[in-house]
């Protein structure tokens, strides 16, 4: 194999590998929605209410509106539009976020079928992979719990119409896996169900 076909090779191969890490993928999470969207009413028009913790500083205002904007396209395909302020919307929307890091504590169950903790062997004495007694794999990586709040309230009464929660854990703690947590909590509006089930939503790398 001469060095122009080695070239073209890696070549081709990086291409491959770019390829893989783009695209659509899907994002899975747990949803539950609760309230009584009227069955006549017509999505309308919104616009964004925050709380007073959510202005209170110039960072909470910052995080807000990024929250804003990870929710506007799961509105809009609610059937939603921006409303020109908040004076002439037809609903309200409040939105809420938080992310959690969970350490691993592999010891907390050694019956559980992924524990990794040391065990005594007569023979051998204690046994585990690792400077801590386990072994070092991604599944004691620190984990994330994802969560994300919506609630749509009637601006002229303040009557609360719809509320929705979605939550997914993983890796990661990117702020941008909000924006499909917001699509799973608003996939099915104005549909409500209490108990917590499964939503499949597509998301861009």
């Amino acid at each position: 194999m001469n060095r122009r076909l080695i070239l073209s090779a890696l070549a081709a191969a990086s291409v491959v590998a770019i390829t893989g890490c783009a695209g659509p993928y899907t994002v899975s999470a747990d949803v539950s929605s609760y309230g009584n969207w009227p069955a006549d009413r017509k999505p309308g028009t919104y616009a964004f209410d925050r709380l007073p913790s959510q202005q209170q500083n110039d960072e909470a205002a910052k995080r807000q509106t990024a929250l804003e904007d990870a929710v506007k396209a799961a509105l809009e395909k609610a059937g939603f539009t921006a409303a020109p302020d908040a004076k002439t919307a037809d609903v309200l929307v409040t939105l809420g976020a938080r992310v959690t890091a969970y350490d691993p504590v592999p010891w907390d169950d050694p019956m559980w079928w992924r524990w990794r903790g040391r065990l005594f062997s007569p023979r051998y004495g204690y046994v585990g992979a690792g400077p801590w007694g386990w072994r070092q794999d991604p599944f004691f990586d620190r984990r994330y719990d994802r969560a994300v709040a919506v609630l749509l309230r009637d601006r002229v009464s303040g009557e609360a119409l719809y509320e929705a929660h979605a939550s997914n854990e993983g890796l990661s703690a990117n702020d941008t896996l909000l924006t499909p947590l917001f699509d799973a909590a608003l996939a099915e509006f104005p549909k409500i169900e209490p108990k917590s089930h499964r939503v499949a939503v597509q998301a861009m790398r």
